[in-house]
């Protein structure tokens, strides 16, 4: 007796209802358990998605917060830095101030008492305005003219190197390095 060999639908004939592994019910449930665990999973990410943003938007926040108060201190020592550096430039000037009311309160002062306070006085300025990196530009006779810290008034016909010092009108300052005020000068005229 010969067996008849078990039929398998090829790829172009459909399953049989008896041939097929899984019936339509199977099937449909468990395409709806995988959408249901992909909902789950998207839902989740959301989720986490959502806490990550209420984070970071809590830690900018924070960051700008910190950036004003930064920013505020900032100023404020800014302001204080200034107002400070005045009142100490103040403060070494009353020694001056009080120097010259003591001179003018003397009513029988002479010319050499005059003098002497004078001079004590401006040696007092001076000091002064060093301690406040305030000096002076005093070129010398014959220095080379240096166009960022003297101002030439005029050009003189002269026996010196030309471009140079002749004399100077009126003295200038630094201050921390900086041209307060130029010295004015007269140069020598090029030959």
């Amino acid at each position: 007796m010969s067996q008849k060999p078990p039929t398998h639908p090829t790829p172009f004939e459909p399953e049989s209802a008896e041939n097929a592994p899984f019936s339509l019910e199977e099937n449909l449930a468990g395409a709806a358990t995988a959408e249901v665990d992909a909902l789950a999973t998207l839902t989740n990410e959301v989720s986490n998605l959502k806490a990550q943003n209420t984070d970071l938007a809590e830690q900018y926040l924070r960051a700008k917060a910190e950036a004003e108060n930064t920013r505020r201190r900032a100023e404020e020592d800014m302001s204080k830095a200034r107002k400070f550096a005045v009142e100490s430039f103040a403060e070494s000037l009353l020694a001056v101030t009080d120097s010259l009311e003591a001179g003018l309160a003397i009513q029988e002062a002479t010319r050499e008492q005059l003098r002497e306070g004078t001079q004590a006085t401006l040696k007092q300025l001076k000091s002064a305005l060093e301690r406040h990196k305030v000096v002076q530009i005093d070129p010398a006779k014959g220095a080379k003219f240096d166009p960022h810290q003297h101002q030439a008034i005029s050009m003189v016909a002269a026996e010196q190197e030309p471009n140079t010092v002749v004399s100077v009108l009126q003295k200038g300052y630094l201050i921390a390095e900086r041209v307060l005020r130029p010295a004015l000068v007269t140069v020598t005229a090029p030959k």
